[in-house]
């Protein structure tokens, strides 16, 4: 009989493990909860399985045949297995753990979730937390297909099965060297960018405030637009002259305070909010309602300038 028609089963392994821990058949019986017919019965059905004698019946004490040994060596290395499979299947449906992959097309918060990550790693050991970064593809898009849990974005699109949560509103301002001669202005209009160099993050217009909230509803275009991934590099470019760079205030502050650069608001202000995209099933899992929750309070407690949503429309608050 070919071993794939066996149909060796779960209890069959914790029947031979039994009988290795036992003086006796009456012992194994209670060890399995069994009466001993009901053990006597399934041990006759295993031996009917293999073809052979699995336990030794008439030594004291009850003993496994070579047969049994051999089951016995695959009991001790799969069973074990299976119950911290159990356990972390039990944990995965209650919503004690699981997995939460998530992209940031917001390129200036890794200063405030940084914090977050932390205190969420200790309150959720378990979850396999993982950040992947935003600048290499849509994010959304992921979000949507399922290789994304959660997307931290400022540019929300209509997809069906995604909420998007407020996290918090910012004021996306410009950053100059402080002797430029913008910096004299308090304020400024589309049409002054038109002979500038621009500095922004390598992404597409639509995602960033400058163009899509105050460029391109004037019809301006400035004179050249460079890209960087980082914003450290970004104001050093802005620090040594060689363009300006709209920034959220929050993340300018740090900037300004050292002197570095200065920063002028955008005509009456360029103001957006920031949201946690997150699949409409993945919600109520606890893993995923504590990281918003957490993802939401956090920045108050670490950034300037920024305001809690309100009239928030078309999204949950």
């Amino acid at each position: 009989m070919k071993s794939s028609q066996l149909n060796i089963q779960r209890k069959h392994l914790e029947l031979v493990s039994a009988v290795d821990r036992s003086e006796t058949l009456a012992d194994v019986a209670a060890v399995l909860h069994l009466t001993p017919s009901a053990l006597s019965h399934q041990l006759r059905e295993l031996e009917d399985r293999v073809g052979a004698e699995v336990v030794r019946r008439k030594v004291k004490p009850v003993g496994l045949t070579a047969v049994g040994q051999r089951m016995l060596d695959t009991a001790t290395d799969v069973l074990p297995r299976i119950e911290v499979l159990e356990d972390a299947l039990a944990r995965i449906s209650v919503g004690e753990t699981g997995r939460l992959h998530l992209a940031i097309e917001c390129h200036s918060c890794y200063l405030w979730l940084m914090p977050t990550f932390e205190s969420y790693r200790e309150a959720w050991p378990d979850v396999e937390l993982d950040i992947l970064n935003g600048l290499s593809f849509e994010g959304l898009s992921a979000l949507v297909s399922g290789d994304l849990d959660l997307v931290i974005t400022a540019d929300p699109e209509p997809l069906a099965g995604v909420t998007y949560l407020p996290l918090f509103e910012y004021e996306s301002v410009l950053a100059m060297h402080p002797e430029h001669p913008l910096a004299a202005r308090e304020t400024l209009t589309p049409t002054d960018l038109a002979d500038q160099t621009v500095i922004t993050y390598p992404v597409a217009r639509r995602k960033l405030d400058l163009f899509r909230l105050f460029l391109d509803p004037a019809g301006i275009e400035p004179h050249r637009v460079r890209t960087s991934e980082l914003t450290v590099m970004m104001v050093a470019l802005v620090a040594s002259g060689r363009g300006v760079t709209p920034l959220p205030n929050w993340a300018a502050d740090e900037y300004t305070a050292k002197g570095t650069v200065v920063t002028r608001r955008l005509g009456d202000g360029v103001f957006n909010t920031l949201y946690a995209a997150v699949r409409d099933s993945a919600l109520e899992q606890p893993y995923m309602s504590d990281f918003l929750l957490m993802a939401k309070d956090t920045p108050f407690s670490t950034l300037k300038g920024i305001a809690r949503p309100v009239g928030t429309v078309g999204v949950p608050s």
